[in-house]
């Protein structure tokens, strides 16, 4: 039995229901302003080697003036460096 990669086989989108969104509820992405994604967003932040997450955390409260952050990811050990994840909405 011949089996196609997953990228070779024909795909069919299949809509459920077309609805349009209520604009009471939320907005496109690209329409949200900078105040709507620094509180509502989600930064990955590349932490070298050297300061700990809790000082990323903040410098990045301080540089965009925010009461709460916070922060979660897995960092090397060895090294103390990755990327970390941070946002302000978890903690309004």
């Amino acid at each position: 039995m011949s089996q196609q990669a997953p990228w070779n086989k024909s795909q069919k989108l299949l809509i459920k229901l077309d609805e349009e969104t209520d604009p009471a509820l939320g907005c496109p992405p690209e329409k949200r302003t900078i105040e709507q994604h620094i509180r509502f967003g989600l930064i990955n932040l590349d932490k070298p080697s050297g300061p700990s997450s809790h000082e990323v955390v903040a410098w990045v409260k301080r540089l965009l003036r925010l009461n709460h952050a916070g922060h979660g990811g897995t960092l090397e050990v060895p090294i103390r460096a990755g990327v970390i994840q941070w946002s302000p909405a978890f903690f309004h």
